[in-house]
This record gives structure tokens, C-alpha cells and sequence, in this order.
């Protein structure tokens, strides 16, 4: 009897002491919530060592659902950064590009189909995510497209073939060295109509696991009456300048058009004394998505005296 006594006096303790747990549970709940939740959102790794991927595009779309109030716009906008940033295979950093117009002398100047040489030259930081850098120059506007969405393209360029010109003319487009970290890499070349292909080994530095510095130039035509040139960034972008020469090219204005969705606002520099270079400078500290770039729009010396003439 005595042992009986003591089983029920055991399992009643037990039962008081889990009834206690419980109530303590209970009223510590929304501490424990919120030490969990603060611990979460102030310590990624506590956040990265708990949850998945897909876990983790669930917690940004619906933490961006909560500050927006909008479901579907959450749900568009965070898909649009996955794809454009998470699924990016790299990132440039410190991007510097300079720009050189002046006039071909394949054809006249004075002709309608007459042509502009833009040398270009970029250089900027990143971790590459490939060996190898690929530049292309196509006349299709729908391969164009293509190889703009392709991640393994470093740049592609268009040329109209209505200028009756081939895009695999070396005239065209040519891609004329490459460095990294300051020494020269081998280009090498291939062409079939209508398009050209470069492609260039980084060597050993590709390897590492720290930041590189990629410099690289090319030449292309670009069509004087079209008075466009633009300018794309193909990879999620955080620091921007470039500057445009156009002081040989016969341009009497210069306009220009950015294209960074971004709250802060771009540094725009033109150079105002008639005795300085023509130039406009462009920088931007912010990141700036794929596709996002520069346009530069320009009025001819010759059109604008003709217009003063009719006027």
C-alpha cells in the first residue's frame, strides 16, 4: 500500500511539473517569439544555418508583403530581384568606362550613312564566377536579345546591317585587349555572317577567391545620324563613372539619359569653357540591377547650323 501511495504521489508530481512547464511556456511564448524572430533578423548565419533556399525567398517575400501591404506587388518585386541579383553569377564593383567619338574614315563625313569610332574601355572589380569572358557582335536583333539575357556573355554589341556593312567586319567591331590586375590576356577570334565572337581565358587569378581587377577595350562603328550610343551594364553594378569624349566628333550638343532605378540620384558634368575638352561625366554610388546604363544623344554641328540657316 505504502508503494502505491508513493506511485501516485510520483505521477501527481510529474503531472504538476508538466502542468508548470506548460504554464510557463505559456506566458514566456511571446519573450521566446521574440528572442527567436530579433535573433533571426539581427544574425544571418542564426537564419542561414535553419532554412533553405526556398524557405528563405518565402521569409523576404513575405517580409516585403508585410511593409508594402501588397501581396502581388511583394511577390513580383522579390521574383525580379531573385532573378535579376540572387541568379546573377557575379557582381562588378568600382565600374569605370571611358569613352572616346570621333569620326571613320571609311566614308565620308558628309554622307548620310557616314560613321562615328567609339573606342570604349571599362574596367572594374568582381569575383568571377568563369575562366572565360566572351564578347560578342551580332546583326540579328533577336540573337541580340538572346545573348543580352545570357549569363555566360560578358558583352554584346549591335550593328544594323542596313548600313551595309557586315557585323562580323573586324571594322565593325573588334575587341582589342584584355587585362587582369594590370597584365595583358590572349584574345582569341572567331566570325561567321552576320556575327563575331571573342573570347578570353583569365588564367590563374580566376581561381582565387578574393576580387579581381578586369580591364578591357574595343572599337565599334556607331552611326553618326542615329545620334545614339548606349552604354549597358550586364551585371548587378555598385559604383559607376564614365566619361564620354566627343571633342573630334563634329557634335555640337551632347545629351544625356540614365537608367538607374534607384532613390539616389546620378552626377551629371558637362564641360561649359569653350576651351576645355568636350566631355560629360556620369557617376553613380548606388547598385544599379542588370540592364541599367547610359544613354548618350547628340546634335550635330552641321545640323545645327543648317537649322540657324532656316530659321
Amino acid at each position: 500500500m505504502v508503494f502505491f501511495f508513493e506511485l501516485l504521489d510520483r505521477e501527481l508530481g510529474e503531472q504538476h511539473t508538466k502542468e508548470g512547464l506548460r504554464e510557463a511556456v505559456r506566458a514566456e511564448a511571446p519573450a521566446i517569439r521574440d528572442a527567436v524572430l530579433d535573433a533571426l533578423a539581427f544574425d544571418p548565419k542564426t537564419l542561414e544555418g535553419v532554412a533553405s533556399d526556398d524557405h528563405l525567398d518565402r521569409v523576404a517575400t513575405n517580409a516585403i508583403a508585410l511593409r508594402l501591404k501588397d501581396n502581388a506587388l511583394a511577390n513580383d518585386l522579390y521574383a525580379d530581384l531573385r532573378d535579376q541579383v540572387i541568379h546573377a553569377p557575379e557582381r562588378w564593383h568600382d565600374v569605370d568606362a571611358t569613352v572616346a567619338l570621333y569620326p571613320w574614315n571609311g566614308r565620308p563625313t558628309t554622307a548620310n550613312d557616314s560613321m562615328f569610332v567609339a573606342t570604349v574601355r571599362w574596367e572594374y572589380k568582381v569575383r568571377p564566377a568563369t575562366s572565360t569572358m566572351r564578347f560578342s557582335c551580332v546583326s540579328d536583333p533577336a540573337e541580340y536579345r538572346k545573348l543580352l539575357r545570357d549569363q555566360a556573355v560578358t558583352s554584346v554589341w549591335h550593328f544594323d546591317p542596313s548600313s551595309g556593312l557586315d557585323a562580323a567586319n573586324p571594322e565593325v567591331f573588334e575587341l582589342t585587349s584584355v587585362t587582369v590586375n594590370g597584365k595583358p590576356r590572349k584574345v582569341r577570334r572567331t566570325e561567321r555572317t552576320g556575327a563575331q565572337l571573342y573570347t578570353v581565358d583569365l588564367g590563374s587569378a580566376a581561381h582565387g577567391s578574393g576580387e579581381i581587377t578586369v580591364a578591357y577595350t574595343y572599337r565599334a562603328l556607331v552611326l553618326r545620324h542615329g545620334h545614339l550610343l548606349y552604354l549597358d551594364l550586364p551585371r548587378p553594378t555598385k559604383g559607376f563613372h564614365v566619361q564620354l569624349d566627343y571633342g573630334q566628333a563634329g557634335i555640337r550638343r551632347m545629351n544625356t539619359l540614365d537608367f538607374f532605378a534607384s532613390s539616389q540620384v546620378s552626377r551629371v558634368e558637362h564641360s561649359e569653357r569653350s576651351d576645355e575638352p568636350k566631355t560629360v561625366n556620369i557617376g553613380f554610388d548606388g547598385w544599379m540591377l542588370p540592364r541599367a546604363g547610359v544613354a548618350f544623344v547628340w546634335v550635330l554641328e552641321e545640323e545645327f547650323m543648317q537649322l540657324r540657316t532656316n530659321l
